[in-house]
């Protein structure tokens, strides 16, 4: 696997399209696109976009919940099921 195989040209994206859609399909990896040399832009999947995507997602609560947790924002958990059954017994 050679990462210069996933660095791709503006020009190569622009005679190329299809060729780079099968290409990230195939190895489900990203190809980066560079313009003037920089890197200006990332093709891949929409499966892996959302992959990657729920990831950070995930992280992000956790960072939440890690905080919470230093901060003393706790709740027992008998107490929550606790109030979850009595939420639920109103309602029936």
């Amino acid at each position: 696997m050679s990462l210069k195989q996933d660095i791709r040209p503006i020009t190569y994206l622009k005679t190329r399209a299809a060729d780079l859609l099968n290409q990230i399909n195939e190895t489900q990896r990203p190809v980066i696109i560079t313009q003037n040399g920089k890197p200006r832009g990332v093709l891949q999947t929409p499966e892996r976009y959302e992959q990657m995507n729920n990831s950070l997602c995930l992280l992000k609560l956790l960072v939440q919940g890690e905080e919470d947790i230093r901060k003393g924002r706790i709740t027992p958990q008998d107490k929550v099921f606790k109030q979850i059954r009595k939420n639920l017994n109103s309602r029936l």
